[in-house]
């Protein structure tokens, strides 16, 4: 699928690093602003035991992941909705992102430059939000001004609603909130989704911090912890310095030892990949035969006649029907055969909506 993450952040916070970790990519990082010009696409793999748990019974030739993409953007400064610094390439490259990994500087070091001179992830965070919010306010103005004229003119009952939703976000992105913060029923937020708000986009907060608060937060993620309260946003601690040391690490057994010896079970960056999976509403369904086991990765909602499109177009096109088994039933069961006999496949038809987990086998007339 097409869906990607955009890092984001004041410039030298680690943003770059952080994509060379995910993406095992080597992008240009550097102790001075705007380095990434140009943003950098990575495809990264998305873990997930239940893949080689399903392998494990199968045996297949091969084993393939689902993948999410993730784009490093250029740094962004004050007055960049005004086209300051790399403003604008900044602002339409995060237009063309589907969500938000806002990453923070959250330790002290004097070796490493701070573009505002010292460290502080709220200020940081602000900075960016109101260039955000600035943007969105321009858009949002120039569309009520329009829109106020057609439901006017012609009793426009769509153009009245939109009227409506624009009110709220112009209130309060004058009030310095970000257009996620304004709570919509379904029917206003179908509409207010054709915005395509800046401040609208699911966000990330990572906070980039030093081995001594891997276990317990520091004074600055306590207070980005504080100002993101109000947004109902998940906030991820990751020490970048280490991950970019486990990255450099060839063998999966020498990862084991270095996270071992730090105390932690996972590494950061699987973590984050997950969490920018969820960030997007995507989820996981396998296909499991002897060629290969094979994760897909679909939208939350997606019904089977969708989930069967990403295989192949043609597949949507002449879906008759989906033979479903539940990932806990093929574990424990061990295999397609048991679970037929268990009676625990399923056969569903073009309204089935797919779950996350679902071990699925398409008919269709090609």
């Amino acid at each position: 699928m097409s869906l990607h993450c955009g890092i984001v952040g004041l410039p030298n916070v680690g943003k770059s690093t952080l994509f060379n970790c995910l993406s095992n990519a080597r992008v240009q990082a550097a102790n001075f602003p705007f380095c990434t010009i140009e943003p950098n696409v990575g495809r990264i793999i998305v873990p997930d035991d239940r893949l080689y748990a399903l392998a494990s019974l199968v045996a297949p030739e091969d084993v393939i992941h689902a993948v999410v993409d993730i784009v490093d953007i250029a740094g962004l400064v004050k007055g960049a909705s005004r086209g300051e610094g790399l403003g604008n390439k900044f602002l339409s490259h995060i237009r063309e992102a589907d969500a938000i990994i806002h990453v923070l500087r959250c330790f002290d070091d004097d070796n490493i430059i701070h573009v505002d001179g010292t460290v502080d992830p709220v200020r940081d965070k602000e900075t960016l939000d109101t260039e955000l919010q600035l943007k969105d306010l321009e858009t949002v103005e120039a569309r009520l001004a329009r829109e106020e004229k057609r439901a006017k003119a012609g009793g426009d009952a769509h153009a009245k609603v939109l009227v409506e939703v624009l009110q709220l976000y112009r209130e309060h992105l004058l009030r310095g909130e970000s257009a996620r913060a304004v709570k919509l029923d379904k029917a206003r937020q179908e509409v207010a989704n054709e915005l395509m708000l800046l401040t609208n986009k699911p966000v990330l907060y990572v906070c980039n911090i030093d081995e001594n608060t891997v276990e317990n937060d520091n004074q600055h993620v306590k207070a980005v912890k504080k100002a993101v309260k109000k947004e109902e946003a998940s906030v991820l601690k990751i020490c970048i310095g280490v991950e970019a040391t486990i990255s450099e690490l060839e063998w999966p057994e020498e990862r084991t030892m270095f996270l071992q010896e730090l105390g932690l079970e996972k590494a950061g960056t699987d973590q984050l990949i997950r969490a920018a999976y969820d960030l997007l509403k995507l989820r996981t369904y396998f296909t499991a035969g002897p060629k290969e086991v094979r994760a897909w990765t679909f939208r939350e909602g997606m019904k089977a006649p969708q989930a069967a499109g990403i295989i192949h177009s043609d597949f949507e096109k002449g879906f008759i029907r989906a033979e479903v088994i539940k990932f806990n039933d093929y574990i424990e069961l061990g295999s397609e055969a048991k679970c037929k006999e268990a009676g625990k496949m399923s056969v569903e038809g073009k309204e089935y909506v797919v779950k996350d987990g679902d071990v699925m086998h398409f008919r269709v007339n090609t």
